[in-house]
């Protein structure tokens, strides 16, 4: 992975890298895969491509707006409050410097809400943490194109999808997206990965937090129509979730907006009948 010791996504690999050693301490690999294979599949997520969904997400905080929920925040209820309003997917942060997440949130969700697909979001830089997700319950997981090298995003799409989980693969722009579209693409047309493989266009560029919603625009020519699209950042608001929809996005990511929301149904409901509208609208 290539960036400065500047760039907030090196650093975040870096902080992994060491969470990821500690935890290999805590429990070797053969064990950690032992206790994977005796859970059952997880539950997929029902995603209708003619249709537009929300993936809503759990955050306790975000590095570029700060604070979004105390010590008081229950992941479990924040998590039903979606689920209740039709979100397709749970979206938990794990990742704890930055984003105060860990994975006890996401065993909690899990545990409480066992038929919801929940995803793993953090910064996964090897397939012992797909299979630390999947032990915690995860049905999916992100991978970030950019941090990882052709081989390494190879190896976690084959280890998730022969768990039987989804994934979102993250780009924020057209080097990602060469980058890694060969793997996606054939991970997708494995029998493991048919309607398991999603693809995401971050608004903000995790290297510089810099958020750029023209973006979205910008690479959607260039995006596989094989696959489902993520519009993931800087989606607020109807009229936002209306314009990813219009551009072809099939899902919308959305954390901050949802997590200040002081009506969270009201906040989902009108984010997703905004984005059915537009398809619609395009439709007809």
């Amino acid at each position: 992975m290539s960036g400065s010791g500047g760039d907030f996504l090196v650093r975040m690999a870096a902080a992994s890298q060491g969470r990821l050693a500690q935890a290999r301490a805590r429990l070797a690999e053969a064990d950690l895969r032992r206790r994977v294979a005796a859970l059952p599949s997880p539950p997929a997520p029902r995603f209708d491509a003619a249709a537009f969904h929300l993936i809503a997400e759990v955050k306790r905080r975000s590095p570029s707006v700060g604070q979004l929920a105390g010590a008081s925040l229950s992941p479990v209820e924040q998590a039903r409050l979606y689920a209740g309003a039709g979100a397709l997917v749970v979206s938990v942060l794990t990742e704890p410097e930055e984003f105060a997440g860990s994975l006890a949130d996401l065993e909690a969700v899990t545990a409480a809400l066992p038929a919801l697909p929940v995803m793993r979001k953090d910064f996964l830089v090897d397939g012992y943490q797909v299979l630390e997700a999947r032990a915690a319950g995860a049905a999916g997981v992100l991978l970030i194109a950019a941090m990882l090298e052709p081989r390494q995003l190879e190896a976690m799409l084959a280890c998730a999808l022969g768990l039987g989980m989804f994934v979102l693969v993250e780009v924020f722009g057209q080097e990602d997206l060469a980058r890694c579209q060969p793997a996606v693409l054939a991970a997708s047309r494995t029998p493991a990965g048919a309607g398991r493989v999603l693809l995401g266009v971050n608004c903000r560029d995790l290297r510089t937090l810099q958020v750029d919603f023209s973006r979205f625009a910008a690479l959607a020519p260039q995006l596989p129509r094989a696959l489902p699209w993520v519009a993931e950042s800087g989606i607020g608001t109807p009229a936002q979730a209306a314009e990813v929809a219009a551009l072809g996005y099939r899902l919308a990511l959305v954390g901050t907006a949802l997590m200040r929301s002081g009506d969270v149904p009201g906040s989902a409901a009108a984010l997703l009948a905004a984005g059915r509208a537009a398809l619609r609208s395009a439709a007809g």
